[in-house]
């Protein structure tokens, strides 16, 4: 569609005060384009011109990327799919892309905004489970930070523990940034080698979340001390993205979260899902602008809260719901 070009032009130019009048346009542009959308819209009679705020948009639950191709015109024509990570036995959720070249880019853009240029980095990627299956695109964002970084040791690791530990202890020497992005599981394997590890200022570990069925689960405060403890870092940062969404949101200790420009997160009422929350807690709804092809508004499984800062607090999963590759930390 012509129509996706001109909306990731806007999205780069972006500014706070645009917000409000790019969501409600492509909730109209998606309730007649995004046949899922608007079929969801006509099942909780729900005309499009009624609504007139942010407020007002209604959220597709996250689940009919798992049934449904979710996408605005011909799934024809897509350009990529990217699928959830999932647990045994589970149905993954798909997302059909229209572009992977400009979802590479946003991700690089949001990533610089958060903590400046790639090629200031070396970009050590510790992914197994994710590695090891086609579609991710945590994996295909990684790849495009370790291209853009411009650094022959960046790279990816599986299981070769004892190499990347030499790699770290070999860069703790450099004045240049060391960006380790590891699966939560992953991180904690590494933080129970038995090898001393050379604590260096410019070292950032940072989560993705997810024990994927490796480990047992665990409070997000006990993982951060623990890995904080074998790294000799004061923070571990957190990235929080998913599938069904394009845009990524980071952390940069205790998880909690500054949302990107592109991104806004209203809570809803866990006890009615088509209402607000009344407090400062509760299930999390997300709009992406980046998902301008597919569904800018998702209703996550993802219980939040607002710190007295602003921040944004992922606290867990909502009971019941379907265990996750990419959150399964709890406060």
């Amino acid at each position: 569609m012509q129509e996706f070009k001109s909306f990731s032009k806007r999205l780069e130019s972006l500014t706070l005060d645009k917000f409000d009048d790019f969501a409600l346009e492509l909730a109209q542009f998606q309730a007649h384009h995004n046949p899922i959308y608007a079929a969801y819209l006509k099942a909780r009679k729900i005309q499009p011109t009624s609504i007139r705020r942010v407020e007002d948009i209604p959220f597709l639950p996250i689940q009919f990327f798992k049934n449904s191709l979710v996408y605005c015109g011909n799934p024809d024509s897509v350009a990529q799919v990217y699928s959830s990570s999932g647990t045994t036995g589970a149905i993954t959720s798909k997302h059909l892309l229209w572009s992977e070249e400009f979802y590479l880019n946003h991700a690089q853009r949001l990533f610089e905004e958060a903590y400046g240029p790639l090629p200031n980095f070396h970009v050590l990627a510790l992914l197994p489970g994710y590695l090891e299956r086609p579609g991710s695109s945590l994996v295909a964002m990684a790849s495009h930070f370790i291209k853009e970084s411009k650094s022959e040791v960046s790279g990816f690791y599986l299981y070769n523990q004892q190499d990347l530990l030499q790699t770290l202890a070999e860069l703790s020497q450099g004045s240049r940034k060391v960006l380790l992005l590891g699966v939560t599981f992953a991180l904690l394997n590494l933080a129970e080698s038995k090898e001393p590890f050379r604590s260096f200022p410019n070292l950032i570990v940072m989560e993705t979340g997810g024990m994927k069925g490796r480990r047992k689960e665990m409070v997000r405060a006990e993982v951060h001390e623990q890995l904080c403890s074998f790294f000799q870092v004061d923070s571990i940062h957190s990235e929080y993205g998913m599938t069904e969404l394009l845009s990524q949101s980071y952390s940069k200790g205790n998880g909690k979260y500054l949302l990107p420009v592109c991104m806004r997160a209203l809570l809803r009422d866990l006890n009615d899902p088509f209402s607000l929350a009344s407090r400062s807690q509760g299930g999390i709804n997300l709009i992406d602008l980046a998902n301008f092809h597919s569904c800018a508004f998702v209703e996550t499984q993802d219980i939040g809260k607002w710190d007295e800062e602003g921040f944004l607090e992922v606290l867990g999963r909502i009971d019941h719901s379907e265990l996750r590759g990419c959150n399964l930390l709890v406060q």
